[in-house]
């Protein structure tokens, strides 16, 4: 095929009622700028003392913990170990 079928197709196509559109190149004035992204702050979280995550639960407040055997089956058998489970209270 040649030039001369490809602009015959095209003719066709538009006495057919197919409109067929090329594309045309434009100044560069017509060219929109690009958008500004807004820009985001990331700051790393550091705690000071290394304990992470912080909970702050108050100036009154006391941390009740209790601790209780418990047996664990292990492959090697079953063993007894301590667990320790802590809560804050608002005192």
């Amino acid at each position: 095929m040649g030039l001369f079928s490809l602009v015959g197709t095209s003719a066709q196509a538009e006495a057919a009622g197919t409109v067929v559109h090329m594309a045309q190149a434009g100044s560069p004035d017509d060219i929109m700028p690009p958008r500004k992204r807004p820009r985001l702050r990331v700051t790393p979280y550091d705690s000071p003392d290394g304990v992470y995550p912080r909970y702050n639960p108050g100036p009154d407040a006391v941390r009740e913990c209790s601790v209780a055997y418990v047996q664990e089956h292990r492959p090697s058998g079953t063993v007894i170990t301590p667990h320790m489970s802590c809560f804050w209270r608002r005192g």
